[in-house]
C-alpha cells in the first residue's frame, strides 16, 4: 500500500483561496460537475491517477485535473515534497486548450507559493 498524497489549496498572502472560491461557485452553478471534480481531487491522493485520462502534465511543473462535461472543468496543480499536491487555479471552458492567461495565473501562483513556503 503506497502512502497517499495530500491535497492542499493555494492561498494568497491576504488569505484568499482561489481554488476554494472556484469550487464554491461551481457547487452553486453545477452541482454535478462539482461532485465529479471533488471525486477527481480525492483520486489524486493515489499515484495511479497522476496520468491521463484524469490528469495531464502541462509542462513547467504544472498538471491539470480534468473533468469533461458541457463545459470542461480543470483544476491546475503541482507537486511538492512530502507527497503534497498544491491546487493553484480552477477554470471552465468549452475548448480543449487552456487559455494562456490561465496558465500564467497558475504559474504565478506556483512561483509565489514556492517562494513563500521555502521550496
Amino acid at each position: 500500500m503506497s502512502v497517499a498524497f495530500t491535497i492542499e489549496f493555494y492561498e494568497t498572502v491576504g488569505g484568499q483561496c482561489p481554488v476554494q472560491e472556484f469550487l464554491d461557485e461551481l457547487k452553486a452553478s453545477d452541482p454535478g460537475d462539482f461532485s465529479a471534480v471533488l471525486a477527481g481531487l480525492a483520486k489524486l491522493r493515489n499515484r495511479q491517477y497522476h496520468r491521463e485520462p484524469l490528469s495531464k502534465a502541462l509542462g513547467d511543473g504544472l498538471y491539470e485535473l480534468r473533468h469533461v462535461g458541457k463545459l470542461n472543468t480543470r483544476i491546475l496543480w503541482f507537486f511538492m515534497r512530502q507527497r503534497r499536491i498544491i491546487a493553484v487555479h480552477g477554470i471552465r471552458n468549452k475548448s480543449r486548450a487552456i487559455p494562456s492567461h490561465d496558465l500564467e495565473t497558475a504559474q504565478d501562483r506556483m512561483r509565489d507559493w514556492r517562494k513563500r513556503m521555502g521550496a
